[in-house]
């Protein structure tokens, strides 16, 4: 599988079919939707594209998101997380998947807590400025979006920080790797 020359944007939110349906005005954007179980048929679609911009919904973490969500809410296992990891990890490996150069993440004050927590915190650890909260009721538009975005490097190697995903506490995603203050230190004996 080829590699996308287009500048490729995963919108997520609420709000995101509506996001991509308005993206689909622009002469130099192409734009889609997809369910979650659409896969390869994405990475196909994303890499016979000319345009220069990609932009659509099927975000390549999707199961790897929910299953660290559900982790931390309660309602999956560890074992549930790691294996979602290790499936995204192999479709990467495989060229089934790959990452886009930017997520924008609409409206995330609306998201719940820990999702919220996953957009704005684990995955920027990874690249910061590839993940953009994005007010999709404010004042600036989409075509300003895609004019304005940001450059920097691009996402590393999913493998070593896509592992450290599960151990990535949702109230400390953010805060780098020693989130938490030093200890006083020891009072010395008399």
């Amino acid at each position: 599988m080829g590699v996308s020359p287009s500048t490729t944007l995963v919108v997520v939110g609420d709000d995101a079919r509506g996001l991509i349906d308005e993206a689909r005005r622009f002469a130099n954007v192409r734009a889609a939707t997809f369910p979650l179980t659409a896969g390869g048929e994405v990475q196909r679609w994303i890499n016979r594209s000319k345009a220069p911009y990609v932009v659509h919904d099927h975000d390549p973490l999707g199961h790897v998101a929910a299953a660290w969500v559900e982790f931390f809410d309660d309602l999956a296992t560890l074992g549930t997380l790691d294996l979602e990891v290790d499936r995204a990890l192999e479709k990467f490996e495989r060229a089934e998947l790959s990452m886009p150069d930017y997520y924008v993440v609409a409206d995330p004050e609306s998201l719940p807590p820990t999702w919220r927590h996953w957009w704005l915190g684990v995955l920027p650890q990874a690249a910061p400025t590839r993940v953009i909260p994005w007010d999709a009721t404010g004042s600036e538009s989409l075509a300003r979006l895609l004019r304005t975005l940001p450059t920097s490097r691009q996402w590393p190697d999913p493998g070593p920080w896509l592992r450290r995903v599960a151990r990535t506490v949702p109230d400390l995603a953010g805060l780098g790797e020693h989130p938490l203050p030093a200890p006083d230190p020891e009072p010395e004996p008399d």
